[in-house]
């Protein structure tokens, strides 16, 4: 539900200010939120108690989930749509799966395969159409994509960013040294509110580094006057690099991450009603069904 506020919140607030000053600015007010909630719950305002290995995985992880997945993953939200984008992003738990089996090892079943097959088609369901050409042979057909081709790259990019991400976000939080922060179901780790703190504060260093290369600074000032638009990021960034993340995380932690990402995975179809009824979206049945597939495929991939 989380992630259905925030990618509604940061696609209204994008297409008025632009997705990169929406990232930066979202990142701001996070990384607020975090450190009030984490000097309140923890007693630290900073992770200062992360070890050097913890901050390093954590830091590669916020350049990679934020820096780069949600710069793509913003810009797709002006291109294709909040809606058509997180259904892409369905494609992250599988992806993470896979980046998980060809870097650390971890099983791959035919079912996790034949979950990843059921998913692609869905989504594919979606954003292919079929259309007949004068020009070819009677009776074939030529696929064509619903949306642009630059915004569905964008969208794979953002679902990159966020799996790989999240491999080296648990890789960083059961870091054997940094054992001394949370206790859960018997289980040592980190805490994963103070990781997002890192992961954010990784993205904001990314996103500075990137607007000075840019020139970005004086627009970034002038978008601040866009009252709304600073609104709708706000509103976003409490439910996203706040609440999204740590729950996330948390949920990583508490359950098995396949069932955590599965639940997560729910989004493109939760984001269904609220698009059509604030943004008037005409949505078909074989878009709904495609999107039920993609997170059916998902639920396979993993339970």
């Amino acid at each position: 539900m989380f992630w259905t506020i925030t990618a509604l919140a940061f696609e209204a607030a994008s297409k008025k200010i632009g997705s990169l000053i929406v990232n930066l600015l979202r990142l701001l007010v996070g990384f607020t939120c975090l450190s009030i909630f984490t000097w309140i719950y923890r007693g630290y305002l900073l992770p200062v108690d992360a070890t050097s290995r913890t901050w390093f995985i954590l830091v590669i992880s916020g350049l990679v989930g934020f820096t780069f997945g949600d710069l793509c993953l913003f810009q797709s939200f002006v291109v294709i749509g909040a809606r058509i984008s997180m259904l892409l992003m369905a494609l992250a738990p599988p992806m993470a799966a896979l980046i998980s089996w060809i870097i650390l090892g971890e099983e791959m079943t035919g079912k996790a395969w034949l979950g990843m097959i059921v998913t692609i088609t869905g989504i594919a369901l979606v954003v292919l159409k079929r259309e007949e050409f004068p020009k070819i042979p009677e009776g074939r057909r030529k696929f064509r994509f619903n949306y642009p081709i630059w915004g569905i790259l964008l969208g794979l990019g953002g679902a990159f960013g966020q799996s790989f991400g999240l491999v080296l976000s648990k890789l960083g939080m059961r870091d054997s040294a940094a054992m001394a922060s949370t206790r859960l179901h018997g289980i040592e780790s980190y805490s994963p509110f103070a990781s997002a703190q890192i992961r954010v504060i990784a993205g904001i260093i990314g996103f500075v580094i990137l607007f000075t290369i840019l020139g970005k600074w004086k627009d970034t000032f002038k978008a601040i006057s866009n009252h709304k638009a600073v609104f709708q990021l706000s509103l976003g960034a409490f439910f996203g690099p706040f609440l999204g993340v740590s729950f996330s995380l948390l949920a990583v932690q508490l359950t098995n991450t396949g069932i955590a990402a599965t639940i997560m995975a729910i989004v493109p179809v939760l984001i269904i009603p609220p698009s059509i009824l604030l943004f008037k979206e005409k949505v078909t049945l074989k878009e709904v069904s495609g999107a039920i597939l993609a997170v059916a495929g998902v639920a396979l991939f993993f339970l």
